[in-house]
């Protein structure tokens, strides 16, 4: 619902106040140009469409609904279609990419395995943080909506990034550590990058937690999610994904003896 106001626009607690008691469930509001007010919510009937412009009207004399637009199964099912499509195509074009990156180093572990164990973590790095805003929308009031999707997707890229980082300094050290085994060279790249992943994170760990505590309601959901990605993004890359490549290795020779 976006609604315009000929006057001053009200505060986004005010707007708030107006969804109490309504089975709206969570409300984003957020401002929309210079007069107008956006609100997000769960799907409701006319009957309660028509009570929060009857309680707009009350509080805010002049408001006016410039429109009210309703999200159906059949294009929620269009959108979860299209979404899986999508990230079918991005894990792909990821396996591929790194396939690609380090195709000059195929031994001890084929490129393509570097591709496959970093989608195994990023889907680590989804399902706790997804799980974790799950159980705490069940007593904060949370929802999933497009500020936790595209929450979602950034800690997939940082993630992402910060295992091709360690992969990189693997991939170096297989050329100037021929002497060495595949673990001892994993053990020492994982070693070299870890304070640069924490420090990073940690800078970025520091903001997006002032973001949460400080910020506005609009952006709590993204700075949590956030917050969980990077914390579980920094783990997968170096306590998951380096090891399961030695583990994979391992399980090779094993197979092969």
């Amino acid at each position: 619902m976006e609604l315009s106001f000929l006057g001053e626009r009200p505060e986004i607690a005010a707007i708030g106040k107006i969804f109490q008691d309504l089975p709206t469930g969570h409300v984003l509001v957020q401002p929309s140009g210079a007069k107008n007010m956006l609100m997000r919510f769960r799907e409701v009937d006319e009957g309660v469409h028509q009570e929060i412009v009857s309680r707009v009207n009350k509080e805010f004399p002049g408001a006016r609904e410039e429109r009210f637009t309703a999200i159906g199964p059949t294009i929620g099912e269009e959108l979860k279609k299209k979404t899986f499509i999508a990230l079918v195509l991005v894990i792909s074009a990821i396996v591929v990419y790194i396939s690609w990156a380090f195709r000059k180093i195929s031994k001890p572990v084929a490129s393509w395995k570097y591709g496959v164990v970093a989608i195994v973590a990023l889907l680590h790095d989804v399902t706790i943080p997804t799980g974790v805003y799950l159980a705490l929308s069940r007593f904060l009031g949370y929802e999933v909506d497009v500020l936790f999707v595209t929450a979602i997707l950034t800690a997939l890229g940082f993630s992402v990034h910060d295992t091709i980082v360690v992969f990189d300094r693997i991939r170096e050290k297989l050329r100037t550590m021929r002497g060495k085994t595949f673990p001892e060279t994993v053990e020492q790249s994982v070693q070299e990058t870890m304070a640069r992943s924490i420090a990073t994170s940690f800078t970025v760990f520091l903001v997006l937690l002032i973001l949460f505590l400080f910020g506005g309601e609009t952006t709590k959901t993204f700075a949590l999610v956030m917050l969980l990605g990077v914390i579980f993004g920094t783990y997968s890359s170096i306590f998951i994904a380096s090891p399961l490549l030695v583990s994979w290795e391992q399980w090779r020779l094993r197979s092969r003896s």
